[in-house]
């Protein structure tokens, strides 16, 4: 019988997430010695190397990739247990890791955070920013409970929750205040200021104006929305940014804000998470606190899950 434990395999998806031992035993709040002997008797109590170790950084044999997968899953189920264990108690109380889109995260996030706060003190909140692939891979690995996204993501393994729907307005330089607001095809033609590669809000402002992909001779990105506002308050061009942004993005920007005319751009937010997440129950619950802190009206009754 093979004695593995939970420590070993822990320490090892670290490694294998980081390619590297200090970053891992960081990571893990051990030291590096003690972490790389417990690989050392992994990979004796498995009878083969899981690593390759070179001087900079470590890459996992085709063994240690092939085992890094089922430890993702087994650590996965085994974090499932203790959330099920939590989903029978009266409270909800414990660790709760949310992550959010950079173009959500900002607005939302300091009253999301309050409220949870008051309604359920025992919870210990974690947050995680970063762009949907990484959040949606994080969520099927279990490294997330849950993430507050612009929808659909249509990943299989996951339940979508809509929560409220929100439009886009333009920003345009100070002194195109009053003037027509453009039509989406009139935006093709003007220098449109967008997010990098990557972030779904990109993707949003192209599909409203039509464009597969801005002109290269016009490409202008950046990663934040509070860069894109004060690029355009330069003259440098517009931009398109989500309701929620504006009092914070424009409060110190020389820009002027104007709406589309109908049907107007827009984007929903919700909530995703495993279909096997024992906490289902309390992540709908968590679903009314996000709309409550957006000022939005409660979400949807039924949670819709994704089909291949």
């Amino acid at each position: 019988m093979i004695n593995l434990t939970l420590r070993q395999l822990r320490y090892f998806d670290a490694l294998a997430r980081h390619g590297h031992f200090g970053r891992a035993a960081e990571a893990c709040s051990i030291s590096q010695p003690a972490l790389s002997m417990q690989i050392k008797e992994l990979e004796e109590t498995l009878g083969g190397l899981l690593l390759e170790r070179s001087a900079r950084q470590v890459a996992l044999t085709r063994f240690g990739e092939e085992l890094a997968q089922r430890v993702r899953d087994i650590l996965r189920s085994v974090d499932e247990l203790g959330d099920f264990a939590r989903a029978s108690r009266d409270r909800f109380a414990g660790r709760l890791r949310i992550g959010m889109i950079p173009t959500i995260a900002p607005y939302l996030l300091p009253k999301i955070t309050k409220n949870l706060t008051r309604m359920h003190p025992e919870l210990d909140i974690r947050v995680r920013e970063t762009m949907t692939p990484r959040l949606i891979q994080e969520l099927v690995e279990g490294r997330l409970d849950t993430a507050i996204v612009a929808l659909p993501v249509s990943e299989p393994s996951l339940t979508e929750v809509a929560l409220f729907d929100e439009k886009f307005l333009l920003v345009r330089p100070g002194a195109d205040e009053g003037t027509p607001v453009p039509s989406r095809e009139m935006m093709r033609e003007m220098r449109l200021l967008l997010l990098e590669e990557g972030h779904c809000f990109r993707d949003q402002a192209l599909s409203f104006c039509n464009m597969q992909s801005a002109p290269p001779r016009e490409m202008l990105d950046a990663n934040s929305l509070s860069t894109l506002v004060q690029m355009v308050s330069a003259g440098i061009g517009v931009t398109l940014i989500p309701e929620m942004a504006v009092p914070v993005e424009t409060r110190s920007a020389s820009v002027s804000l104007a709406r589309f005319r109908d049907p107007q751009p827009s984007r929903t937010i919700g909530m995703v998470w495993r279909k096997t997440n024992p906490l289902a129950r309390q992540l709908l619950q968590i679903s009314e606190v996000v709309c409550l802190s957006a000022g939005k009206a409660r979400p949807r009754p039924a949670a819709r899950s994704h089909s291949a």
